[in-house]
């Protein structure tokens, strides 16, 4: 219930400041009771996404949601709710420059379909695009995700190589079709990882940082019809962290420092990475 409410604050159909629907109503239609309710509506209250969260009358709405705030003064916020604004505004800039480390390309397909949507509108146009992923190799046993029971077969290590792929290729598709569309000049480059990344990293145009970690939970899923058990982390939901460039000393060294990390992983450990199964 928390990821579909914050899936529709993310998407502008809550909008900063407006009231939310009652606490019955909304039972009525998870069909739920009011103490999930209740409990949904706090986990995004400490998100800073909802305000006034009570038993009485409906929240509302966090009213400065426009901008996430970066550096000393920013708060952690969901992959879902951050990323996709953060990244909106960095298509603002005429070259737009973005690195990524994550374990899949889902988070950052769905963050840069926002400014897809603005460019497509006529609201933005950058006149260059640059995007580099590091994604783990297809060659290496993944830490995570994971079998409980080691004895299982390779099935979670195929459906991950069928995400990570998937992913990419969409994310790659959409951009350079800007080329074709809008006449903008787009570069997009992966290389695979000899490792599974512990953490996932998002640099924006030189000038922020955004960094959150993957938190490993114990989670059941069907997979060709049986019920595996697996240890895994859903990276849309994790806590970014904003850092940027000139918000003080610590903020500015993070960014560097992470650049600096991730130049040296594409140029030195990484290999050609091809979006096949084979």
């Amino acid at each position: 219930m928390a990821d579909a409410l914050r899936a529709r604050i993310a998407s502008g159909e809550l909008r900063p400041g407006q009231r939310m629907p009652t606490q019955a109503r909304l039972a009525d239609e998870f069909g739920v009771e009011r103490g999930a309710v209740r409990q949904a509506l706090r986990i995004l209250q400490s998100e800073h996404l909802l305000t006034n969260v009570s038993k009485g009358s409906p929240a509302t709405v966090a009213p400065d949601l426009g901008r996430p705030p970066t550096g000393s003064d920013a708060w952690p916020q969901p992959t879902t709710v951050a990323l996709g604004a953060r990244i909106a505004a960095a298509f603002a800039a005429p070259h737009v420059e973005i690195d990524a480390l994550c374990l899949t390309a889902v988070s950052l397909t769905l963050a840069i379909g926002e400014p897809l949507r603005q460019i497509h509108a006529g609201r933005l146009k950058p006149a260059k695009v640059d995007v580099r992923v590091l994604l783990p190799s297809r060659d290496i046993d993944l830490a995570f995700p994971a079998p409980v029971d080691s004895s299982v077969d390779g099935r979670l290590q195929r459906r991950w190589l069928a995400q990570r792929n998937a992913q990419g290729q969409v994310l790659k598709h959409n951009l350079l079709a800007l080329r074709a569309t809008h006449g903008i000049d787009v570069h997009v480059s992966f290389r695979a990882l000899p490792f599974t990344p512990p953490v996932k990293l998002y640099l924006l145009n030189s000038t922020e940082a955004l960094f959150a970690y993957y938190t490993l939970t114990r989670r059941e899923e069907e997979i060709d019809h049986e019920q595996l058990q697996m240890y895994d982390a859903q990276g849309i939901q994790s806590m970014l962290f904003a850092f940027e460039q000139g918000a003080g000393l610590r903020d500015t060294t993070f960014v560097e420092q992470s650049h600096l990390w991730f130049n040296a992983l594409w140029e030195t450990i990484s290999s050609e990475l091809q979006l096949t199964d084979s």
